[in-house]
């Protein structure tokens, strides 16, 4: 009986905490400094110069209308939003030129597990999301947008649109990836990657390198994507990378299936896997310049 008023107790603690001008709270960042387990932080549409650190568990952080900006302010030399917490919403907020000292400034950076992005802008972003290690943990993107995030130096390494250290699950689906400077769109290190329904275009300003590089291997579907490489992209020879970097991901399945991929630059390849997991490739279409549907152990049907 006590464990189930405690767990009752808490859900009926959880809070609704509401962020404006003329909110409780001025910002998001003061919002994050009182959060607790179960709120639901609501912010009022506006442009806000801030940054949070999210350390509550099972939160959801949300716009309430068009319009929710976080522009230009980082927290601990990282992010916009640092969330340092399990189970975490983020939804309807665009994040927008965060640019940090070492490189990678990103609009989120996750530090926790489980993490879901639905209906949320990436602007010119060092890094639209960076996860690191995290076993165990999941990314889920929907719904959302990535545009012209990424960045190179030569002594900084680079930052990506989506960039995921060693986590179990990378899922992003229904969004958007265009005019990616110099970085990968999505790069991930992740047990398996899934990537449906998806538009992952340069552009002709985009200079990405790779659309999707998997370099340590790992499980990837892709399934249902349009992808585009342009005339301005940084590596001209590939467009989905497998395993660059060590091969040393467990990596059960390679599925390539029902994506229409256009060259408009150089000849190049659409997959090269140097994996020792056959990939599949499955009813594409390739348009576009001379490309090389597969370098590397599978086959093409």
């Amino acid at each position: 009986m006590a464990l189930i008023f405690f767990g009752l107790g808490a859900t009926l603690q959880a809070a609704t905490l509401r962020v404006g001008p003329d909110r409780t709270y001025a910002t998001p960042g003061a919002a994050a400094r009182v959060a607790k387990p179960g709120d639901t932080i609501k912010i009022a549409p506006g442009i806000y110069q801030d940054c949070a650190v999210w350390r509550s568990n099972d939160i959801t952080i949300e716009g309430t209308g068009p319009g929710v900006v976080l522009s230009g302010k980082t927290c601990q030399g990282k992010a916009i939003f640092v969330i340092n917490a399990n189970h975490v919403t983020v939804r309807g907020i665009t994040f927008r030129n965060a640019h940090v000292p070492d490189g990678n400034g990103a609009g989120i950076r996750a530090g926790g597990r489980n993490l879901y992005v639905v209906d949320d802008q990436f602007l010119d972003n060092q890094e639209g999301i960076l996860a690191g290690a995290i076993p165990g943990g999941s990314l889920v993107i929907e719904h959302s947008r990535f545009i012209h995030n990424g960045t190179c130096s030569s002594k900084l390494g680079c930052a990506h649109g989506v960039y995921v250290g060693h986590i179990a699950v990378l899922k992003i689906t229904d969004s958007v990836f265009f005019d990616t400077q110099v970085g990968h769109d999505i790069k991930s290190r992740a047990l398996k990657t899934v990537l449906i329904g998806n538009r992952i275009e340069d552009g002709p300003h985009g200079t990405a390198s790779y659309e999707v590089d998997i370099p340590n291997g790992g499980t990837l579907i892709m399934r249902d994507n349009i992808i585009e490489k342009g005339p301005n992209s940084d590596n001209h020879g590939t467009a989905i990378m497998l395993g660059e970097a060590g091969r040393w991901q467990p990596t059960q399945k390679i599925l390539i299936e029902g994506n229409t991929f256009t060259n408009n630059g150089p000849p190049t390849v659409f997959v090269r896997n140097l994996t020792p997991t056959p990939a599949r490739l499955i009813g594409n279409t390739l348009k576009g310049n001379t490309t090389t549907p597969l370098t590397g152990k599978g086959s093409v049907q």
